[in-house]
């Protein structure tokens, strides 16, 4: 690995371009090295997890309304729409924002975190999407897109363990546009130079502020990552048109590091792969079995686990105060470090209580186990004795889970923290947990098996048990599909099931 130094440049020093930021990611989508097959293996797991969590999310008004915005850009070859019939096809750009919706709606997919936050199964369904539109120009096959995508998680989570995005209140998917170009400079075999120019356009399109994850968080949650993919897929196409883009983007004096982050004194360290280094950042990131923010899935296993030992616990009537003890980014983003008020209204968006860990850790507790539905609902939300507990519940920020989130073992880091949970008889409770169960590290990690339980689970009732089989027999084999059968990984729902969706109209 090389470390490569970040900083701001005054217009009057030299910066050559081979030394920008986006230059070094524009040499890793570059370089031809294979991927090993381990990493092909957590590839198909990943695009197995993104398929599983879209289709439960297909009815979805976020998601129903991308798909209708999709499915007025029809072209060919085109590239599928998830749900809908096989045979229908739109541009690439609209597919990609329609599957993007759909898959983080529900807040269910892998994620990655250090300094920054990342859910790098994101960059998917644009991949795929071009792949697909341009599978049979290019000669593109199924191992182009899994070479792809090991660029891709390479560079966003590169981005995610060098630079801060949120202590700036910039959003996560401003490392997530780059991620998305430099995969597509290696799916389509683009020259460096047009790569470069491509993440430069695609950051400078696709960083906006925080607030659609903070306060009364909104149904957009779900369409940034959508919209970073569709920009930078845009950026891609205008960079391979001989566009270019700002520059230096990241280094300049007026670029992101001078005036988004840390301001023109700032230093930063972004590691990435040598020349001839396999990819293997993907396996450093992992999934969710829980419908909720990552930081929040630990503290869920934590509750159920609780909720069958501690059934005094269960109606809150004897709980005088629960406190958690929490890294700092768990305190600050999802806790009451957060000083949001939504976090504890009970009428609040799905979207907000999805980012509200004593919501979460309430409603676990209580019923012992998660729904990425019934767990939301507002008669969940609403019910008395969950309020009552809800808003006893605290988070507080302990430098010890604050060293371990960070740390650099990936044995030592840790997601969840301790909690004390003290009755009015004057009764203490004290638990604790690193990681969730599905972790790498946890008690029941995810393989294979669990990925297609998963999908299984959550397509029941979508998609038929022929559609099903016929789609994960063509995804597990992912890394060997012919051009002709990359138009085919997809999946159609049961015939009238997406016409249970609410109609949309706008523009298009």
């Amino acid at each position: 690995m090389i470390l490569h130094d970040l900083r701001t440049y005054a217009s009057e020093e030299s910066l050559a371009r081979k030394d920008q930021l986006a230059w070094k990611l524009a040499e890793v989508a570059g370089d031809p090295v294979d991927v090993e097959d381990d990493v092909v293996e957590m590839v198909i797991n990943r695009f197995i997890d993104d398929f599983a969590v879209a289709s439960a999310s297909l009815l979805r008004p976020p998601v129903s309304s991308a798909r209708d915005q999709g499915t007025h850009h029809g072209t060919l070859p085109g590239a599928a729409i998830w749900g809908a019939p096989l045979e229908q096809r739109v541009s690439p750009e609209w597919a990609a924002w329609a599957n993007g919706v759909a898959v983080r709606e529900l807040d269910f997919h892998d994620t990655y975190l250090a300094q920054e936050y990342a859910h790098p199964g994101d960059n998917l369904p644009a991949l795929l999407a071009v792949a697909q539109h341009l599978a049979a120009r290019r000669g593109l096959r199924g191992h182009d897109v899994v070479r792809a995508a090991a660029t891709a998680y390479e560079v966003q989570i590169a981005l995610a363990r060098g630079v801060s995005l949120h202590s700036h209140r910039i959003d996560h998917v401003a490392h997530l546009g780059p991620s998305i170009a430099a995969g597509l400079g290696t799916l389509l075999s683009l020259d460096t130079a047009v790569t470069f120019q491509a993440i430069g356009q695609a950051l400078h399109t696709s960083t906006a502020t925080r607030q659609s994850r903070k306060g009364a968080i909104s149904t957009w949650k779900a369409y940034a990552p959508a919209f970073a993919a569709k920009v930078a897929i845009e950026a891609v196409d205008r960079a391979m048109r001989g566009q270019s883009a700002p520059e230096p983007i990241y280094e300049g004096e007026d670029g992101v590091v001078a005036w988004l982050l840390d301001g023109p004194g700032a230093r930063y360290h972004v590691e990435l792969p040598a020349p001839g280094e396999t990819k293997r950042a993907i396996l450093d990131s992992f999934t969710k079995e829980h419908s909720a923010e990552y930081q929040a899935q630990a503290w869920i296993d934590l509750a159920s686990r609780l909720h069958a030992t501690h059934p005094e616990l269960l109606d809150g009537s004897g709980v005088r105060e629960v406190v958690i003890f929490s890294s700092h980014h768990t305190h600050q983003v999802i806790g009451s470090g957060s000083n949001d008020p939504q976090k504890y209204d009970p009428t609040a968006s799905r979207e907000t209580l999805d980012h509200s860990l004593p919501y979460i850790f309430t409603v676990a507790l209580q019923d012992g186990r998660w729904h990425h539905e019934r767990s939301y609902t507002r008669e969940r939300a609403t019910r008395p004795d969950t309020v009552a507990l809800w808003r006893r519940v605290r988070t507080i920020e302990d430098p010890e889970w604050s060293r371990r989130y960070l740390a650099s073992d990936p044995r030592e880091r840790a997601y969840g923290g301790r909690v004390e949970i003290e009755l009015d008889d004057g009764t203490r409770i004290v638990d604790e947990i690193a990681v969730p169960d599905a972790h790498p590290f946890g008690a029941r990690p995810f393989g294979r098996a669990e990925y297609l339980d998963k999908f299984r689970g959550l397509s029941s009732g979508v998609i038929d048990e022929r559609e099903s089989e016929r789609f994960l027999d063509r995804v597990q084999r992912l890394d060997e599909l012919s051009t002709t059968e990359m138009a085919s990984l997809s999946f159609s729902a049961l015939d009238g099931y997406l016409e249970r969706a609410p109609t949309t109209e706008g523009i298009f």
